[in-house]
């Protein structure tokens, strides 16, 4: 007793505690069960009290609002309300702040996107969106963002966007309006108008930050859908990027320890990734400095977690850029060697960015590999982290780093690591280990070894995709199926085998257990046993499998006939329908007199035709409906090196020819696994979205400009009430300088000032160009600002370049101009005596390089009185840049010249012109040959346009510009550049 007596102490006191603890319990229940029976009774006592005040009617502005407070509030508790919806409803309409925001309140809380009442209210919303009381704008901005669906975005989005460009509108208007709009075009992308992309690009420039950052957000949706339409966002982007890092352009508000604006720094950043590198050296390097300048602040050592957090964002994203642009080596070399040491990084965040970011690398450039194989080891530690994102991302650095040098560690490091890995991941490990296998095989035996030994190790984690993958390759590759029927027999003979390796042994054997039935351990009977075996406790559809690979067997090893008859009788009698119907038709086959049918019916599977493959596309699947859109998918550089494996499209093949070490198999790094095809994800109709920058939507009154310059190197382009548009210009070869100059005209300030230019596309590879300076984004009063743009002919062409150029003066204000940038003014005059003249008009030839046209002035030319006169037509031919060559042609009044076309691909075309006018009749006859017979109807149609205008009596206005000598010096210090 003595000695038992402590321990049943000690019992008794636990089992004593767990009791009282139970008690405990049951009292507090009681308590919350009694606290929320007269909780409903006092809330059931209040609703009645306010339905029937509701029912009274003639309730006050305030009274009305108090109940509906008092609605809310007991919704808010999470009790039904179910009425006094109208009445909320009908506060939006109220006059007084505090009554509409309740009834605003109620509207977003009680009523839902498909609610009855809510087309009550657009007409309300759209009043207050109307509205000039600014709060009142914002009351009903909350209420679209939360509750407006499709059709209440197609009414509203309108006002919403005028709201969002009104000059006059509050900052804090401008910031809700542009989230409203993003928020209805992520629900419904249509609402969104094409003609307002340029309006919303300019907003980008806004002084505050808040709408700047905003806007962006908008900007970054808009553009993943349509590049195209926002490629203006891709300048602002860069320069406001620069002003914030290189300029200090920031409000010291904005300065979040130590880090200006780092929120408007990624987003600026991100949507740099969207676009395709510029091709503009100025905006490339304005892009340059600020990633430098960020490689640089990161530099600094700061003990402050919140300033660390705030760098890391912007640096990962910075880095993300870099590795976008793949151009900038230096920075390239910069990056690469600090992610080794992020990846070590002991905070996790870091560790996960720094993966993250190798990822990346892996994905854009070959000459990076060799930078990331050095920290092999320690990727392949982070499979071990403490952190499940961490362990998820080495895993998709190992698989982008993969090639074929170190795909067999690598594989079987995963295989190893996928015994103790997080189910979370097992089964993207499978996926991933069984697209590296594939792609990366170099022989018959590893491939069959490893991908069976992983469906074994994986079991349940395997899904339908990769089985069926096995079975694909191996019947598609005769090199395959000796060895795949050898080892999936083994694997089915053990105890315990997985069903999912029964239904590739069922499958393979089936097709081809014949090919091994001689070898030991083989024999038709065995095979027939080990899969025997298996079939009590398989699933119904893998014991059809096994049925089917038996009536094969009946065909192939008539000596195990019996054995295969006694399976189908017993079949035949299961309750399973499915398998009932299939032993039964199986028993007929083979208990038929002859084997024709069987034979027929049981002959081998023919190839599988050339199909996608599920892999990629169940591997990609959940990185989709993402709000952001990735510029670069995980998987190494085959993966992301065109934009057909880049969408995962179709092409996938089936066929393998395993090689030796080191080269790439058939058909591509991926060429098997292609799967998703993301070319039809878009919207159903493509919309028509006009291009404002073409020569489709020039400004009225552009000629005027453009013909005088046509002449001349400089002069007035363009000119108006608001702004001047003049150009300077020089041509030396087949580079040219074009310098324009933009004055303000107006009383103000002109603010987010853009250019953009635009070619026609067929015209991109002839003539090239590089912008080498952009105008300042504000233009003060009677100020002038300069955009430098570097020409280059490389072919001969036809059509000239436009340029859009739009800013703000209260309102958005957009002029379409065409540069003087012909092929003309890329000629030089030549000098040739009478004799080499006529030797080398005889030697061009007539058609086709010759081009010859009779004309006499316009009709409009004709009403203004204009005429032909000797001096008009000399000073033309001058100004289009030919040498005249005087005494050559016998009739004295006819001109005669010689010219030098430069390009630099098609090189030097030699010109040659003969023009005889007719002063009575005021008739030209122009004839143009040339050693290129593309030359003399481009040049024929530009003369025969200047010339059919007649003499211009009109004075040349100029604007306020530098001297020729200036334009010079600028032109051979951008050539020395």
């Amino acid at each position: 007793m003595a000695s038992s007596g402590p321990t049943g102490f000690l019992g008794r006191s636990s089992s004593s505690n767990a009791n009282m603890r139970g008690l405990v319990q049951f009292i507090a229940d009681l308590r919350n069960a009694r606290a929320r029976e007269l909780e409903e009774k006092r809330i059931n006592k209040e609703l009645a009290n306010i339905r029937q005040k509701f029912k009274d009617g003639n309730l006050s502005g305030y009274h009305k609002k108090k109940y509906v407070c008092k609605l809310l509030y007991i919704y808010i508790l999470g009790w039904n309300v179910d009425f006094g919806h109208l009445e909320a409803v009908n506060l939006i309409s109220a006059t007084k702040y505090s009554e509409k925001q309740i009834g605003y309140l109620a509207m977003t809380l009680f009523l839902h996107e498909q609610h009855e009442l809510l087309h009550l209210v657009v007409n309300s919303i759209r009043k207050d969106l109307m509205d000039h009381n600014e709060l009142f704008n914002c009351l009903a901005l909350h209420a679209i963002a939360n509750v407006g669906g499709r059709e209440m975005g197609e009414a509203l989005s309108g006002e919403v966007h005028r709201l969002l460009i009104s000059p006059t509108s509050k900052s804090f208007v401008k910031k809700k309006a542009a989230l409203t709009l993003l928020r209805l075009y992520r629900k419904n992308p249509g609402i969104v108008q094409p003609q307002w992309a340029e309006r919303i690009i300019h907003l980008m420039d806004d002084p505050d930050f808040g709408v700047a950052l905003s806007v962006t957000s908008l900007v970054m949706a808009l553009a993943q859908d349509d590049l195209e339409q926002y490629k203006g966002a891709y300048a602002k982007a860069a320069a406001r990027l620069k002003r914030i890092l290189i300029d200090g352009e920031y409000a010291s508000d904005y300065l979040y320890y130590k880090v200006p604006c780092p929120w408007v720094q990624i987003k600026l950043l991100r949507l740099l990734q969207y676009f395709p590198p510029s091709e503009d050296s100025h905006v490339r390097e304005m892009i340059r400095q600020s990633l430098q300048r960020i490689l640089d602040l990161a530099l600094e050592t700061n003990k402050n977690v919140q300033q660390n957090n705030a760098q890391n964002a912007v640096l990962f994203e910075a880095i993300n850029l870099i590795i976008h642009l793949d151009t900038e080596h230096a920075l390239m070399k910069q990056i690469s060697q600090r992610l080794g040491r992020f990846i070590q990084s002991r905070e996790t965040n870091v560790r996960y960015l720094g993966l993250e970011a190798m990822t990346h690398l892996a994905a854009r450039s070959d000459t990076t590999l060799g930078p990331i194989k050095q920290h092999q080891e320690v990727i392949l530690g982070s499979l071990k982290d403490r952190d499940i994102s961490v362990r998820r991302k080495g895993l998709d650095l190992l698989y982008s780093m993969c090639d074929h040098t170190n795909a067999r560690p690598i594989v079987g490091e995963l295989l190893h690591y996928l015994q103790n890995a997080d189910f979370a991941i097992r089964e993207e490990m499978v996926l991933k280990i069984a697209i590296l296998t594939e792609k990366y095989a170099t022989d018959v035996q590893w491939y069959v070894d490893i991908s069976l030994r992983l469906i074994a190790m994986a079991g349940d984690h395997v899904s339908d995709e990769v089985w069926q993958r096995v079975i694909q390759i191996i019947t598609n590759n005769e090199e395959l199926q000796v060895y795949a029927a050898q080892n999936i027999l083994q694997y089915c003979k053990q105890d315990h085998c997985h069903e999912t390796l029964v239904k590739i042994g069922a499958y393979i054997l089936g097709e081809f257990g014949h090919l091994i039935a001689e070898e030991k351990g083989c024999s038709p009977i065995e095979q027939f046993i080990a899969l025997q075996s298996k079939l009590p406790a398989c699933a119904p559809g893998t014991r059809g499998m096994i049925l089917s690979c038996f009536v094969k067997y009946v065909n192939l090893f008539p000596e195990i006939k019996p054995q295969l008859v006694n399976v189908f009788n017993v079949y035949s009698h299961t309750l399973d329908p499915e398998l009932q119907q299939r032993a039964c038709e199986y028993l007929t086959l083979a208990s038929m007199p002859t084997d024709d049918l069987l034979r027929t019916v049981c002959d081998e599977m023919p190839p599988f035709p050339e199909r996608e493959s599920a892999l990629l596309s169940r591997l990609h699947r959940k990185h989709a409906n993402t709000s952001d859109k990735r510029t670069w998918i995980v998987g190494g550089k085959d993966a992301n090196s065109d934009a057909a494996e880049l969408t995962l499209a179709k092409n996938g093949s089936l066929r393998r020819t395993f090689t030796n070490a080191g080269t790439k198999p058939n058909g591509g790094a991926a060429g098997d696994l292609l799967g998703l095809d993301m070319n039809n994800l878009g919207p159903a109709e493509a919309k028509s979205i006009p291009n404002l920058a073409s020569a489709a939507h020039l400004s009225p009154n552009w000629e005027k400009g453009f013909n005088r310059l046509l002449l001349k190197p400089d002069g007035v382009l363009y000119e108006d009430g608001q702004l001047q548009v003049g150009v300077r210009s020089e041509y030396r070869g087949q580079m040219a300088c074009l310098i324009l100059y933009f004055t303000n005209k107006t009383p103000a300030l002109v603010g987010s000032f853009t250019t953009t230019l635009d070619l026609d596309a067929s015209e991109k590879t002839n003539l090239t160009w590089d912008v080498k300076g952009l105008p300042d984004t504000t233009i003060a009063q009677g100020a002038q600002a300069q955009q430098v743009i570097m020409f280059e002919a490389k072919k001969v062409f036809e059509k000239s370049p436009t340029i859009r150029i739009s800013y703000l003066a209260g309102a958005l204000q957009a002029l379409t101009l065409k540069l003087p940038v012909t092929l003309h003014k890329f000629m030089d005059p030549a000098e040739l005596t009478a004799e080499d003249f006529f030797k080398r008009w005889k030697q061009i030839g007539g058609a086709p390089r010759e081009a010859q046209q009779v004309f006499g002035l316009t009709a409009a030319a004709k009403d203004q009185q204009r005429e032909l006169s000797d001096g008009f037509i000399r000073d033309v031919i001058k100004g289009f840049r030919w040498g005249v060559l005087n005494n050559v042609d016998p009739n004295t009044k006819n001109f005669v010249g010689a010219s030098v076309v430069h390009t630099s691909e098609g090189g030097k075309i030699g010109c040659l012109l003969r023009l005889e006018p007719n002063y009575g009749t005021q008739m030209i006859r122009l004839t143009i040959r040339a050693t290129d017979d593309s030359v003399p109807p481009v040049i024929l149609k530009l003369m025969e346009e200047r010339l059919a205008q007649g003499l211009s009596t009109g004075q040349d206005r100029h604007a306020p510009q530098p001297t020729v000598s200036e334009i010079s010096d600028s032109f051979r210090n951008i050539m020395v550049r």
